[in-house]
């Protein structure tokens, strides 16, 4: 979205350049301001904003089972721990590492299973789309749910 704006403005930028010149011959030329399309604050930080959907089911406690809201900056929503999740992946984000990336397919992980608990994770996290799944089906998927506690509740 940002680019179709950036592009959008450039053309315009352009048009109206091509039919200056018979206005200018008049008046100096005066420098035009930035351009708030290539600021960074211009959407008031829509782009890099966290809104996410928490979908969890079976995770052993009743009560964290379901659909919540996450958004971040500043933190809401129906999330239960909304603040602290949000800490969480303002920490991730800091440190570049991405919470929602899959288990590498070549993994080698314990054959142990952690329960039925399965969680589905869609939205914006930082400015880039997220849809990832979790499940506590081996060793690799239970440490990877684990890293994401309080994003996903605590399983039992």
């Amino acid at each position: 979205m940002l680019r179709r704006l950036t592009l959008t403005a450039v053309a315009s930028l352009a048009a109206l350049s091509a039919a200056a010149p018979a206005a200018t011959a008049v008046s100096p030329l005066v420098p035009l301001p930035p351009l708030p399309v290539l600021q960074d604050d211009w959407l008031g930080g829509q782009e890099t904003q966290t809104r996410l959907t928490v979908t969890v089911s079976e995770s052993g406690n009743p009560a964290a089972d379901g659909v919540f809201e996450l958004e971040c900056g500043p933190a809401g929503g129906s999330h239960p721990a909304a603040q602290r999740a949000c800490d969480l992946l303002d920490e991730a984000a800091a440190s570049g590492e991405n919470p929602f990336v899959p288990t590498d397919r070549n993994a080698m992980c314990t054959l142990q299973a952690g329960g039925p608990a399965s969680a589905r994770v869609q939205g914006t996290w930082e400015g880039e789309t997220v849809d990832a799944r979790f499940s506590r089906s081996n060793g690799c998927e239970i440490s990877r749910w684990n890293k994401l506690v309080p994003v996903l509740p605590s399983a039992r």
